[in-house]
């Protein structure tokens, strides 16, 4: 069963396969563009960005979701048409070393 993004529950957590449109560097990572001064060269390509991430904020009205990407803990803003594999998210806790006890 395909879940939909309007067919998740508000207050659970879910995640998601999406993509975003971003300047991307020669080893295929978007580049962060927060603190570049401004006329600075930039090392970077137009692309696209797939990751998985969990989803914080939903916005009905507008069709978009803020995303956590789990691989680089950066938060995107994203549109519902460019998620996919929506499901549900269980957080573990990391297991210790028993040896360390």
């Amino acid at each position: 069963m395909t879940i939909k993004m309007e067919d998740i529950t508000a207050g659970e957590s879910w995640g998601c396969r999406f993509r975003v449109r971003t300047l991307i560097d020669p080893k295929g990572k978007p580049v962060n563009t927060t603190h570049v001064p401004p006329g600075t060269r930039i090392d970077a390509e137009p692309g696209f960005w797939e990751s998985i991430g969990s989803i914080e904020i939903r916005d009905v009205d507008n069709r978009l979701v803020q995303v956590v990407d789990h691989e680089l803990g950066r938060t995107w803003h994203v549109s519902w048409d460019d998620c996919w594999d929506i499901d549900r998210v269980e957080y573990k806790e990391a297991a210790q070393d028993l040896d360390e006890l």
